[in-house]
């Protein structure tokens, strides 16, 4: 793989990073964007490594986000299966920070494992 196609998939993992952590602290696109100076769509264009983000605006990122910058970088040197990047991409959307919420919410490891048993069975279908 080259130089530039790893920095694309750099810049798309820092964008996903940056995408989790807005919806999970429940900040749109465009509240994000205010206080950057910046558009909504520069935020998407951030979020899907289409732009790459310099130091000193990811550094504003962390601080509306209420986050250190280091959230966006960890882990990004392991090598990793498409599988899962493909978990860390799923997670970066809506619907895998909602799954991981309702799954924290869950209080037994029995109640737990039939959520996960229906999840299998409707992956089947």
């Amino acid at each position: 793989m080259s130089s530039k196609n790893n920095t694309a998939e750099l810049e798309a993992r820092i964008g996903e990073r940056i995408r989790s952590r807005r919806i999970r602290a429940g900040v749109s696109q465009e509240n994000l964007g205010k206080p950057l100076g910046i558009t909504f769509q520069q935020i998407q264009k951030y979020e899907k490594g289409t732009n790459r983000v310099s130091a000193g605006r990811l550094l504003k990122i962390a601080e509306v986000l209420e986050c250190n910058v280091t959230d966006f970088f960890e882990g990004l040197q392991d090598s990793r299966t498409s599988a899962a990047a493909e978990f860390s991409k799923f997670l970066s959307t809506k619907e895998g920070i909602d799954i991981v919420e309702a799954m924290l919410r869950i209080k037994t490891k029995e109640m737990r494992r039939m959520v996960i048993d229906v999840a299998e069975k409707l992956a089947e279908t």
